[in-house]
């Protein structure tokens, strides 16, 4: 009995420790996006004083946003998933040949996206999980399978002209009072498209089942320790299996979401975005080694990424480079940080 208060306890204290870690990155990740765009705002001009640009940055990373929650998930349990971005593109690709080849609707091309998501994680996460096989050696397979799959469906580009899809497409949600006066005395709109309130509505959810949910915390004592947590009496294998599926069925739904904004198919479509989905989870807070994350953090990870590639363009450094070199730097800055914590946190252990 003595034992196991003292298991509980110990547990009890871990939690506390990856719930402070988790805190402390959320709260460094947030203070720099707005210590970035704030000096943009000073040094760069009125373009970034805009809302619309702000929410221009929602419109075009809303799939992001939905790709790098999934990452994150699956990061927090210890592992990774670099089939994403492949995933999303096969997604784009046999919902386009759905809607102008086959006769499809919108809401079929929807179940088809999602039911991609879901095979993926099928097989991905027993593989994983119930066979052992290392997640990226797994996922590496699955991006090459999704990427020959993507253009055995069809290997050009070309534009949905599906009056359904067009009409879903081209809704725009409008933000009252947060327009602007153009430089011909129009007033302007803000607005956001509809992938906008998806991925926030997802945020919402994933937060929530991350925060209060058993599942959640599964994720958590799994990536933090495994064997601890196998010894607590969590299903270590189920835990991980269901971070796969979450994470492919969330690279459908991300995946719809860029068919949504792009309008098209082409094999060429979302490539590096799991590049992208890493950097914004590490950026956000989420840690390599698992055990460690939070949904809001990565959702300020993917308005950093994109804010800093903003500030770069708007300093006339267009070239490819400049915005590769300087998102390096902010993934080995944010890595650094993550170091100094989880030294913290073995100091705390000892």
């Amino acid at each position: 009995m003595f034992l196991k208060k003292l298991s509980n306890g110990k547990s009890e204290l871990k939690s506390r420790n990856a719930l402070s870690d988790t805190n402390l990155l959320l709260i460094i990740t947030i203070s720099v996006f707005f210590i970035m765009y704030i000096s943009a705002i000073v040094f760069l001009g009125s373009g970034f004083l805009k809302p619309q640009a702000f929410f221009n940055i929602l419109n075009d990373n809303a799939a992001l946003i939905i790709l790098s929650c999934g990452m994150s998930i699956v990061m927090i349990s210890g592992g990774i998933d670099i089939s994403v971005g492949q995933v999303t593109a096969l997604v784009c690709m046999s919902c386009a040949v759905h809607l102008d080849h086959n006769g499809g609707n919108v809401l079929t091309a929807f179940l088809l996206a999602l039911m991609i998501g879901l095979l993926f994680g099928l097989v991905q996460g027993f593989l994983v999980s119930y066979l052992e096989i290392q997640p990226f050696i797994v996922t590496l397979a699955g991006m090459f399978f999704a990427k020959g799959m993507t253009t055995i469906v069809n290997a050009t580009q070309f534009n949905v002209v599906h009056e359904g899809f067009q009409e879903l497409k081209n809704t725009r949600i409008y933000v009252p009072g947060m327009g602007s006066i153009n430089k011909i005395g129009k007033y302007v709109p803000a607005y956001v498209e509809i992938g906008v309130i998806v991925a926030l509505v997802l945020v919402v959810a994933l937060f929530a089942l991350l925060r209060w949910t058993k599942l959640g915390r599964s994720f958590y004592a799994v990536g933090g320790n495994s064997h601890s947590a196998n010894m607590l009496g969590i299903n270590v294998k189920r835990t991980k299996f269901m971070s796969h599926m979450l994470c492919s069925l969330l690279a459908g739904i991300g995946g719809f979401v860029y068919f949504l904004h792009v309008g098209s198919g082409s094999p060429s479509h979302a490539s590096g975005a799991e590049m992208n989905a890493i950097a914004s989870s590490i950026i956000g807070g989420t840690m390599l080694t698992g055990g460690v994350g939070n949904i809001v953090g990565t959702l300020f990870g993917v308005l950093s990424l994109n804010t800093i590639k903003n500030i770069v363009s708007s300093l006339g450094l267009d070239e490819a480079w400049w915005t590769n070199i300087t998102v390096a730097g902010m993934i080995c800055l944010f890595l650094l940080i993550q170091s100094i914590v989880l030294s913290r946190k073995n100091k705390n252990k000892a």
